[in-house]
This record gives C-alpha cells, structure tokens and sequence, in this order.
C-alpha cells in the first residue's frame, strides 16, 4: 500500500470532485477501477489522501487542474497586433484581449506582427515554458496563402526539406489545399520554433506568404473562434495541455520565469 504523501491532506475523492472531474460518488467509482494515478502511480485504495498543491492527478492518462488559480486562455490573434503585453512603440499588443481576467496572464510564444491565428495566454509557468521552448518540439499546423501555384514537387521538397541562412529545416506535413488565380493555399505542420520559420521556408522555394494564420497549436484548435476573440480553455483542452507538459517535462516543478518564445 502507498504511503500518503500528506496525511493531513484532503481526500482524493474531494479534490477530483472540486476540480470538477465527476461528483464524489463517481470519482469513488474512477478510483475503484483503477483509472486514477496519483504522481503517476495508480490509486488502490478510497482513503487515499493528497495535497492538491504538490501532487499530480491523473484520469485515464489525462491530467486533472487541480490548482484553479491558473487560467489558459485561447486567442485568435488578428493581425495588426503585437505579441506581446507591452509594446514599446505604441502599437496595439495583447492587453486588451487579457483585460477580462484578474490574472495577470502573458502569451505564450508569439505570432509575428502580420500572422494571425492560436495564440495561449496564461499565468502558468510551468506549462508555457514547456509549449514556448524549441527543445520540447511542440506541433503547430499553418495555413498560408501563398504566391503563385505550387506544384506537388513543392510540397515534395518542403517536406525533404530547405537550406536557410540558420541551418536547413523540413515540414513535418505539407500539402496543398486550393490554387487558384495566381495563388495557393498550402498546410504546413511543424515542431520547429524559428522565427518567421513559415515565410522563410515558402519564399525560399519560390512562393512569398502572402497570408498567414496559425490554426494549432499542440493539442489545441482554433476552431471557429473570430479573429479578435478570447476564451477560456475547455477542460479537456486544458487537460490535453497539462497531460503534454507533464509527459515533457516528467512532472518537474513549475518554473517561475516568463518565457520568450520564438516568432512564427
């Protein structure tokens, strides 16, 4: 039998329940199957006691929020907007579109002045340096409007892969989805975190973007969310988010700095 890692804690029960996981009854019922883990391991017994600030919950492989001061918050960012809560030159940034929370949240990565598309605002830490940094490989899937009409040795060699001026890189995905009138619309998937990485692989293979927008990011979709709006994560987004960054980081501490991520 495992020891309780905070026997003065409360029970598991409880706290699945106040995350909103199921009523007390029907976590009783989860843990009895043995879909629940605590900090990885499964739960056997009913009694079991947790703290909810340190431990870590799991249902059927997928992360439960236990802490509900975070927020995770899905953009679509217009263009015309900076990434960034500040802007030292006046023009319009994220601010407004944080306004709503009492949290002080900030974005996660950045979209470039013209792109549009997914952007992650949050006061979590943990979470954001995870979904920020290039080492972690994070998918994003891009659709840009692009000049001239590519051709299937195009996405051929997009996916073989470019020669940049910072190194060669290749789209996990690529493919086209119209041509038309003198331009195409090509899909591109990537874990690469280089900035403007998506303008720069089209216009070296002949076809500058003229229209870019972010359509995902991780686990997350933009959907039919309005350029310019706001909402916050549904709890299976915002338990497919914590599940990526635990698996990523192997449930280590939060961090405390603001990341600065990469520009797409």
């Amino acid at each position: 039998m495992e020891n309780s890692s905070a026997p003065e804690g409360v029970r598991l029960q409880k706290v699945m329940a106040n995350a909103g996981v199921a009523s007390r009854r029907a976590s009783e019922d989860l843990i009895a199957a043995g879909r629940v883990r605590v900090n990885g391991v499964v739960v056997a017994e009913l009694g079991r006691r947790i703290d909810p600030e340190t431990d870590l919950v799991d249902v059927d492989g997928q992360a439960v929020q236990l802490d509900t001061s975070k927020r995770y918050i899905m953009l679509n960012k217009p263009t015309g907007v900076v990434s960034s809560m500040k802007d030292d030159r006046g023009r319009p940034d994220l601010r407004r579109y944080a306004e709503e929370w009492e949290e002080r949240l900030f974005n996660v990565g950045r979209l470039d002045y013209e792109t549009s598309g997914l952007l992650v605002l949050t006061n979590d830490g943990e979470l954001a340096q995870v979904l920020a940094h290039p080492k972690h490989g994070v998918t994003k899937v891009y659709i840009a409007k692009v000049r001239g009409t590519v051709s299937p040795q195009t996405i051929a060699k997009l996916t073989r892969g470019v020669a940049l001026d910072d190194g060669p890189i290749a789209a996990d995905k690529a493919r086209l989805l119209d041509s038309s009138r003198g331009t195409s619309l090509v899909e591109l998937t990537l874990h690469s975190g280089r900035n403007r990485i998506v303008r720069r692989m089209m216009a070296e293979v002949g076809h500058p973007v003229l229209e870019l927008v972010r359509r995902q990011f991780g686990p997350l979709h933009l959907g039919t969310l309005p350029a310019g709006e706001a909402r916050e994560l549904t709890k299976v987004e915002r338990g497919a988010l914590l599940t990526l960054s635990r698996d990523e980081t192997g449930a280590s501490q939060p961090e405390t700095a603001e990341p600065r991520g990469p520009r797409d």
